[in-house]
């Protein structure tokens, strides 16, 4: 999955692609490098970011996923905790819902999973992105994101949502410690035995940097070594900004864990 932040301020990549000419150029250059999915968002969800209208997210979002989904056969997945904005980018050619609240923020989003039948991804996340990084605590980090996410699976079911609609998600530096974050690629089987595809996203996030004590910018290798990982542990789809390096790395590590590609 390919990350296309048409934000201001996102952490890594905020401003680069606010223009649409350039969004689409990068989405589509996203997918001549080999990704499978484009997740676009026009919300920023960094630490101590504050809440985008739905309106404004629209506005970025639905005129990029419109050229996109007119330009290319790849998956457009949706990355919002708004039912408007789902709805928009679901009717501008989107296909994917990819909420960082598993579906929390907005009453509206169940309901619209049920009624457009749309994959959907539900991420874990402490609390919204405003306060997620205010020391974050668990009894047992593990065991907590997994409860959550069995316990939103079961709402989403309970409403008619389809079980196979659902990839999770353990939201690595959302709500987490570097501790916490690395539990949790340790312990991914956990996850996996819940019985859907997980997503794992660590590009370029702080832990890294905390770990290498490298910039954003110099974060690529570290990403590597954690997406390479993370599949080997049976991650299914992993969420990157840098299709083009890391291609190479997703391929050798999920020839490893699933045997070399015929």
């Amino acid at each position: 999955m390919g990350v296309l932040n048409v934000t201001p301020d996102s952490f890594s990549d905020g401003g680069r692609y606010i223009d649409p000419d350039v969004a689409v150029e990068r989405g589509l250059a996203l997918v001549a490098a080999g990704a499978d999915i484009i997740d676009v968002g026009g919300e920023s969800t960094r630490p101590g970011s504050a809440p985008v209208p739905a309106d404004e997210q629209v506005r970025r979002t639905a005129p990029v996923i419109t050229r996109l989904a007119e330009a290319t056969d790849a998956p457009i997945s949706i990355d919002t905790t708004s039912a408007v904005v789902a709805l928009e980018a679901l009717a501008a050619g989107a296909q994917i819902v990819n909420d960082i609240s598993a579906f929390r923020f907005d009453e509206g989003m169940i309901p619209l999973l049920v009624e457009s039948g749309a994959p959907a991804i539900a991420m874990h996340t402490l609390a919204p992105p405003a306060t997620m990084q205010d020391d974050p605590r668990y009894a047992d980090v593990v065991t907590d994101v997994i409860s959550h996410l069995r316990e939103r699976i079961e709402a989403c079911a309970a409403a008619g949502v389809t079980r196979s609609q659902l990839v999770v998600d353990p939201g690595i530096g959302f709500g987490k410690t570097v501790a916490h974050n690395l539990a949790l690629i340790r312990e991914l089987p956990r996850l996996v035995a819940l019985g859907h595809p997980v997503l794992v996203g660590t590009s370029r996030k702080s832990f890294l940097g905390r770990l290498t004590g490298r910039g954003v910018d110099g974060r690529e290798m570290a990403t590597a070594g954690s997406v390479a990982a993370a599949i080997v542990l049976g991650a299914h789809i992993v969420r990157v900004h840098d299709v083009a390096s890391l291609r190479d790395a997703v391929v050798v590590a999920d020839a490893i864990a699933h045997g070399e590609p015929r």
